[in-house]
Order: C-alpha cells, then sequence, then structure tokens
C-alpha cells in the first residue's frame, strides 16, 4: 500500500475544443473520487520507473485541465502527469483538429455529434501490449477482470478520499511474481516477454511514436504471441498514433456507410482521408465509434446492438 501527504499539482489548457467528463463517459471507464464524482483518477505504472502513481484529473466548466499527482514525487511525479495526458490525447496540439470537420463536412457532423472527442488511449504501449495478450480468445469482460486481478495483487495500491485505486504491475513487480495469478502458462511467458522489452526501454510511447510505422510494428510483432493486429492495436492504442492512417474492416465500411461510396478500395481511403491531415487517426477512432455504435455492423464485428441513426446527421 501507498500514499503520498502532498501530492504534486500540475495544470493544463487544452488545445482546441475538450470535454474530460465527457471523454471518460465514453472511452475511459476510469474511477472517480468518493468525494468528487467528477474528478477521474488514473493509477499508472511508470514508463521508465519501477514505481506508480495515482493522478487525479478535474477540469472545472470546461476549461483548463488540474491534476494531482499522488505516491510519488520528482521526475517520477512529471513522468505521471504527462502519461495521464496521452491517455486522454492532451500532449498533442489539436488547434487544427476543428477544421478537419470545416474541410471535410462528414467528419464535421461526427464532431459535432461526439463533441470533438479525442482518442483515449492505454496508460503506455507495456500495458496495451498485455492487455491484447491477457485479452486473447476471451470475452472483454473476462480480460478487464484479469487484469484488474493482477493490478490487486501484484501492483502498487494507493490510498485516495477514501478509496483505494490498483495500478497495473510494474515490469519488474510481474517479472519478480512467481506466478501471475489467473493467466495461464503460455500468456505469462508472453507478459514476461513484453515486461521484459519495457524494462529495456523500447517498448515506450517515445520510442514506437517517433519510428517509422511498418519499422514500429514490426519491431513489436517481435514479441511472443504480438501478431500484426495486436502490433497495430498497441501502436495506435498504446504509443498513440496521430496520423496513421487506420486501414481496416470496419474503417471501410464506415467509409461506404458515410460517404456513399461503392467500395473502399485502399486508393479510396487514402483519397478521402488526405481531407483528414494531420489527424487521420484520430478521424479514424470517430468513424469507428460511430459505425460501432449506431451501425449495422457486419455480424462478426457486432459487439453491442445499434443505436440512434445509420447515417449522420445533416447540417442545417
Amino acid at each position: 500500500m501507498n500514499s503520498h501527504p502532498t501530492p504534486h499539482t500540475f495544470t493544463c489548457k487544452p488545445s482546441g475544443p475538450f470535454d474530460l467528463a465527457h471523454q471518460n463517459s465514453y472511452f475511459g471507464g476510469w474511477p472517480t473520487l468518493a468525494g468528487d464524482p467528477e474528478a477521474i483518477v488514473m493509477a499508472v505504472p511508470l514508463e521508465g520507473f519501477e514505481h506508480a502513481a495515482a493522478v487525479v484529473l478535474r477540469q472545472p466548466r470546461h476549461g483548463r485541465i488540474s491534476g494531482e499527482v499522488h505516491g510519488c514525487h520528482g521526475a517520477q511525479a512529471d513522468t505521471a502527469w504527462k502519461q495521464a495526458l496521452a491517455a486522454i490525447s492532451l500532449d498533442v496540439d489539436a488547434s487544427g483538429w476543428a477544421a478537419v470537420g470545416s474541410r471535410d463536412p462528414v467528419i464535421g457532423r461526427l464532431q459535432v455529434r461526439y463533441r470533438h472527442l479525442r482518442p483515449t488511449l492505454f496508460h503506455s504501449p507495456y500495458e496495451a501490449a498485455a492487455a491484447f495478450v491477457i485479452g486473447h480468445r476471451i470475452s472483454i469482460r473476462q480480460a478487464r477482470a484479469m487484469r484488474a486481478r493482477l493490478a490487486e495483487e501484484l501492483g502498487t495500491s494507493i490510498r485516495l478520499d477514501g478509496g483505494t485505486f490498483h495500478a497495473f504491475p510494474t515490469p519488474g513487480q510481474l517479472l519478480a511474481a512467481v506466478a501471475l495469478p489467473g493467466i495461464n502458462e503460455t500468456k505469462t511467458a508472453r507478459l514476461r516477454a513484453i515486461a521484459d522489452a519495457a524494462q529495456d526501454g523500447w517498448l515506450a510511447r517515445g520510442p514506437l511514436r517517433t519510428m517509422q510505422q511498418d519499422d514500429a510494428l514490426a519491431k513489436l510483432q517481435t514479441l511472443p504471441g504480438i501478431g500484426a493486429f495486436f502490433s497495430k492495436g498497441i501502436l495506435h492504442r498504446g504509443a498513440g498514433t496521430i496520423d496513421a492512417l487506420l486501414d481496416d474492416e470496419i474503417t471501410r465500411f464506415a467509409i461506404v456507410e458515410a460517404y456513399g461510396a461503392r467500395t473502399a478500395s485502399a486508393q479510396a481511403v487514402e483519397q478521402i482521408a488526405e481531407l483528414w491531415r494531420p489527424y487521420r487517426t484520430w478521424t479514424g477512432v470517430l468513424l469507428h465509434l460511430w459505425a460501432r455504435t449506431e451501425l449495422q455492423l457486419p455480424a462478426r464485428h457486432q459487439t453491442r446492438r445499434p443505436r440512434r441513426i445509420p447515417q449522420p446527421a445533416p447540417t442545417a
């Protein structure tokens, strides 16, 4: 159990529209403080350190983001704050995000509908890789329960406002554990390889963001159990690419539906996506969200029943 009596405080002014509560309601699902339900809490293992921290984020009246970092100090606190901002895409200059919608009315309508929602990421590529390995061939609910159990039994626990928040185990904590509760032998070996890579320093947001995409994907696929699909998930949802073009079936399906296209060939997608630069990943996330929540997806991709209407609302 860990606690820190004097939290380190930080502030950030979002560039471009941002609504923390709206972001959390769609993507995050982070816990909140008992005494302050508008404050979200991220318990994170710190990149580059064998420590964890709890970051409390608030946004009074949709203005500046304020943060309190508990459980660490100095450079560790600064790292924790930066990881929390990255997890909600606040480490990116989004001053041109709204302009994408001005250039492309289809995306503009989605931005308005979802209030300029940004991608929400894992706390680090390390956590993303671990989550994909744990979740392989089991349900989302089972995977979340397993990750929560690992955090509770092996990770760092931090008490705040009468509650206890558990960070996913650091790489060192995973490697030091005699066994990983609830995890089979194959997945345990893969998680230990991921922890080794994280300790070596290359399975981190900075290095993966600066690599050429093909090189980053190839590097990630050297990890046992990480193929083409998982490597893209780690890169896009862990490292947090900003202007990578998502090339997957759901994106192509959403483009056909949204733009009335007959097909969504690679060439057609690239042509449409030229208007989305330099936020092509962010735009792809919006299309994914719209397709998954409002369209009748092909049966193999259905995770919930469609809702609302099957086309973006027309502008006035």
